[in-house]
């Protein structure tokens, strides 16, 4: 009609942080209507004897009550500073900080790093995002803001590098090139649970290793298309400033201020370098030699990384109690600090122990606002795991599957999918294998498939959805990083543009996950020595 007006609502974007605390009280409300209808679940695990089992009963927690108040409120700060994103992410910024201050991760960038093509470089990502699973979740907190930094020096887009890196660890969580803590995590229960049919089963350490190795290199030669061909254009523009223009231009286009700038330092630059990186190299070779004489036992003043109370070597390696383990991302801090150093000594990029620290500043500047979302997102996985909404749906999961009449390649598949759906809620997989193993893996020796390969059913459901669930502790550091890097401050990144990040990554690795699975289980190839998916 003429004169009418068209009137349009204008959109909210919510930051993460506010996103959070409606979780929050999401979770509460939740949990007092599923509590008033008293919905809970039972389940079995295997005793500690590990010839019979035990039931168990998980009830929804109602939020509201006094005493689970009392404990959220009481606990908020120990929820916080034991939450392992946190303490992960900070040792390694120090580190990395101080290697990008020194101009140390500038001169690998381009001296080596650029030599890469696009592709190449997505692949190496993705690559080292799986293999960093052998430690836990230590991917998250280093290889992401170094992928931004990297990707950033390379005049590409850094929240490519941050979706690159995300990528790889989390969809490729369920495989590494190496046995490491997931078998440790793991085979405890597997084994349990198949003497449940066979007393003298036996799940040995490299039982999925072949697997694990293919798929280690198999994933990052599939993803790598995925990322540069459908990710990628998804993803915002990235913009830098010229100095000389006044204008901002993509990160594809070159710069004139920095061609400029490299050509006025480029003689002083080489000069300087190479002596940096002399000294870097040799500083690394020495801490590296170090720390690999600090996990070998027996040796005079060895031994040290090592759990010495555990016999097996790799439970010495990556048990629960392991120095290695729990400090490999100080570790890695520590090569980074020294050879950052190390090479702003030699390349004079640093002059005194204040130059160094003023040059920190600015990689701190931003700090604040990750703590605070790290703080919320804390308390909202504390709310979430009080509930104890996961654990009821895991054994609700637990009992659905026990009530399938299926074999064979459908089997497969409905448990992998059941378990990706599962972890949707519920990221823990160590909590999960407990509930599951016992009725998966006699399930599955019940019908010719071994209890070993349905250990690999379960790693494959776990990272399907690793990388798209906001119950994940590590989501925190993605998101984070988003944001961070994210240039339309009037638009923060929340959830649901996270995940959309993502979602082509995601859907396709469903196909190929399922496919790799049923493909070996026909091929009845060995998963690891002496160990096949048929028995």
């Amino acid at each position: 009609m003429p004169g009418k007006r068209n009137l349009k609502l204008k959109k909210f974007y919510f930051h993460p942080i506010t996103i959070f605390f409606i979780g929050i009280l999401i979770i509460m409300i939740l949990s007092l209507i599923l509590s008033a209808f008293q919905m809970q679940s039972t389940y079995n695990v295997v005793n500690s004897s590990g010839t019979d089992m035990v039931s168990k009963l998980a009830v929804v927690e109602n939020l509201f009550a006094f005493d689970n108040l009392k404990y959220l409120i009481s606990n908020a700060v120990k929820n916080f500073m034991g939450f392992a994103p946190l303490s992960m992410l900070l040792v390694s910024l120090l580190g990395l900080s101080i290697a990008n201050a020194t101009g140390f991760i500038d001169i690998i960038s381009t001296r080596y790093i650029k030599k890469l093509s696009k592709n190449q470089l997505t692949f190496l990502i993705l690559f080292l995002g799986i293999i960093s699973s052998i430690i836990n979740e230590v991917g998250y907190a280093i290889l992401i803001p170094l992928s931004a930094m990297i990707y950033e020096k390379e005049g590409r887009n850094p929240l490519l590098g941050i979706v690159t890196a995300f990528c790889g660890v989390a969809f490729g969580y369920g495989v590494a090139m190496f046995v490491g803590s997931q078998e440790i995590n793991l085979i405890p229960y597997t084994t349990s649970a198949a003497r449940l049919i066979d007393t003298n089963a036996h799940i040995s350490l490299t039982s999925n290793l072949y697997f694990i190795i293919t798929c280690s290199i198999l994933i990052p030669i599939i993803g790598t298309p995925i990322i540069e061909k459908i990710v990628s254009p998804r993803l915002p523009k990235y913009r830098r400033y010229d100095k000389i223009t006044g204008k901002t231009l993509q990160t594809s286009e070159l710069l004139l201020s920095d061609i400029q700038e490299a050509e006025q330092n480029k003689i002083a630059y080489e000069k300087h370098s190479k002596k940096g990186v002399r000294y870097a190299f040799i500083t690394g070779i020495v801490v590296i030699l170090l720390f690999i004489y600090m996990i070998i036992p027996g040796l005079p003043g060895s031994g040290l990384l090592l759990d010495m109370n555990e016999k097996i070597y790799i439970n010495q390696l990556f048990g629960p109690n392991s120095y290695f383990q729990d400090g490999f991302t100080y570790m890695v801090t520590a090569l980074l600090i020294i050879t950052g150093i190390a090479y702003g000594i030699g390349a004079k990029t640093i002059k005194n122990d204040k130059d160094l620290v003023e040059k920190l500043e600015d990689s701190f500047k931003n700090i604040g606002m990750i703590l605070l979302s790290i703080f919320v997102f804390s308390q909202f996985l504390a709310f979430w795991r009080v509930s104890n909404i996961g654990t009821v749906l895991t054994g609700w999961t637990a009992s659905i599957l026990s009530n399938l009449q299926l074999d064979g390649i459908v089997l497969l598949i409905i448990t992998t999918l059941l378990i990706a759906i599962l972890g949707l809620f519920s990221a823990n997989m160590q909590a999960k294998w407990m509930i599951l193993s016992p009725v998966i893996v006699p399930m599955f020796m019940q019908n010719n498939i071994s209890a070993q390969y349905s250990q690999i059913v379960m790693r494959i459901g776990q990272t399907i959805t690793c990388g798209v669930t906001p119950f994940m502790a590590f989501y925190i550091i993605y998101l984070c990083y988003l944001n961070s890097y994210n240039q339309n401050k009037e638009k923060p990144i929340g959830l649901r543009k996270s995940i959309k990040f993502v979602l082509p990554y995601f859907l396709i690795m469903i196909a190929v996950w399922i496919l790799i699975i049923v493909l070996w289980y026909i091929a009845r190839l060995p998963i690891g020595p002496g160990v096949k998916a048929i028995i």
